[in-house]
């Protein structure tokens, strides 16, 4: 038996990194018989491939990594976040405009809820960015049903339990009250499924809508549903420490301007001011 550590990365790990799907649906998609490598259909993702590698998924050719890169899109409402529904219900990814490569959603959205989506077409990135350890502050405009005080949200900002799961606490603004509904920001640093819809009725509280703004320093801001917008490789570099492409010079550092010099004081106290001179005698 050899103790030589196969050559290349496992195949789901290279499925992912070209955006074909997450590593666990690419270890999916191997396992139904979906993916050849040099002619031949696996069904194990236990296999390590190089470059050198031919790589297909249902009859198409894998093309070698493109650069990462991240898109901001503003998801309207009524869209599933995933490749395929079950039920048939529209996709995001049907819904996305032309000329896109094959992108991944980082995390998702429900189905009734709106805003920003971010979009990857490297695994690895998107990985990174879904990473609780990642820490990033996702922010939401929540809109309930009722007239609750900010008091009410006191629970959640201590982090409750809900069926046996235990949330982290929410920072969570009480806006404004408009008519029968009231308005909240809702700040999460993780996001687990139907998070703030749970924890709202855990207090009594129902949602009615539900807006994601931000997701790190990424923000919604004029973005109009259905719309994408990439994010700068500079930006992307300073984020996320992702490499910058070809032809892109790295930033050098703004030369600091030179300050006056100050005097240094004299012992005992500040320097004493020079006497003006004393004016001129006429005639």
């Amino acid at each position: 038996m050899s103790d030589e550590t196969p050559k290349g990365d496992r195949i789901a790990k290279v499925l992912a990194r070209v955006g074909v799907a997450s590593r666990r649906e690419a270890e999916r998609m191997i396992e139904a018989g979906r993916v050849t490598v040099n002619g031949k259909r696996i069904t194990s993702p236990a296999l390590n491939v190089t470059a050198e590698d031919s790589l297909s998924v249902d009859g198409k050719p894998v093309g070698a990594p493109e650069r990462a890169r991240l898109w901001l899109y503003h998801k309207p409402l009524g869209l599933v976040t995933s490749n395929a529904d079950e039920k048939g219900r529209k996709t995001v990814f049907d819904a996305l405009p032309e000329g896109l490569p094959r992108v991944m959603s980082v995390g998702r959205l429900d189905i009734n809820s709106e805003g920003l989506l971010l979009l990857t077409n490297d695994g690895g990135l998107k990985r990174k960015l879904e990473l609780p350890s990642t820490g990033w502050l996702r922010k939401y405009r929540v809109r309930v049903k009722g007239t609750p005080k900010t008091e009410d949200f006191a629970p959640l900002r201590k982090g409750v339990t809900i069926e046996g799961e235990r949330f982290q606490p929410m920072e969570v603004v009480l806006d404004r009250q408009q008519g029968a509904n009231a308005w909240l920001t809702v700040g999460l640093r993780e996001g687990k499924n139907r998070e703030i819809r749970r924890a709202m009725g855990e207090i009594g509280l129902d949602v009615n809508r539900l807006i994601r703004v931000s997701y790190g320093p990424f923000r919604l801001n004029d973005l109009k549903p259905g719309e994408v917008e990439e994010i700068k490789p500079r930006v992307l570099s300073d984020q996320l420490g992702v490499p910058l492409p070809e032809g892109h010079a790295q930033a050098k550092p703004k030369p600091k301007r030179p300050g006056l010099r100050k005097a240094p004081a004299k012992p005992g106290g500040a320097t004493p001011r020079r006497p003006r001179p004393a004016p001129r005698r006429k005639g």
